[in-house]
């Protein structure tokens, strides 16, 4: 090396020192995979249940459980042994009807126990057991079953305030679970 050669440029050690560029990437700490920001994680998802608890609940058999508890108390079972009742009544603690609730156990008697709100509405006969319908302006887009069908449900257009997408998925009969989202 040159008796007055220095390590860098003048010109780039003046911009370094005075904030105008970032120093070199040898002056940087290796990256480890964490980041030390919080809130840097990507896009945030829904929220998948309303509440969470824990209970005992020695009569209930199996290793998990899923259910529906209507308005008028009674529990539409799609998954689980036993009497689900201990369940339905730590959760409802915590929610209100009727929601739909998915159990866990946790141990010998130990549960836990997540549950999320539902739009229970009785509806006509359309043909299938899931409707979606999308109203944009004057515009219906009615699929039944993953087919798309002609015309309108006016029963679930009503449900919807604008434009909208709403979901319909039979619970039993013409009890059926709907859920508006607004566009």
């Amino acid at each position: 090396m040159g008796l007055f050669r220095r390590s860098k440029p003048l010109h780039e050690r003046l911009a370094e020192e005075g904030g105008l560029v970032e120093p070199s990437a040898r002056a940087r700490p290796p990256f480890t995979g964490v980041i030390g920001e919080t809130g840097i994680h990507g896009v945030p998802r829904e929220r998948q249940y309303d509440a969470v608890v824990t209970t005992d609940a020695p009569d209930v058999e199996g290793a998990s459980a899923r259910f529906v508890a209507l308005e008028d108390g009674s529990l539409m079972v799609d998954e689980g042994d036993g009497d689900l009742t201990p369940l339905a009544d730590a959760i409802e603690q915590e929610v209100k009807r009727p929601y739909r609730a998915t159990a866990v156990r946790r141990g010998a008697t130990r549960w836990a126990v997540a549950a999320h709100n539902l739009q229970v509405v009785e509806l006509p006969e359309p043909g299938g057991d899931e409707v979606e319908l999308a109203v944009r302006g004057d515009e219906r887009t009615l699929v039944v079953d993953g087919n798309r069908a002609f015309g309108t449900f006016p029963d679930l257009e009503a449900l919807a305030s604008g434009d909208a997408v709403i979901r319909a998925t039979r619970l039993d009969g013409t009890l059926w679970e709907v859920r508006v989202d607004r566009l």
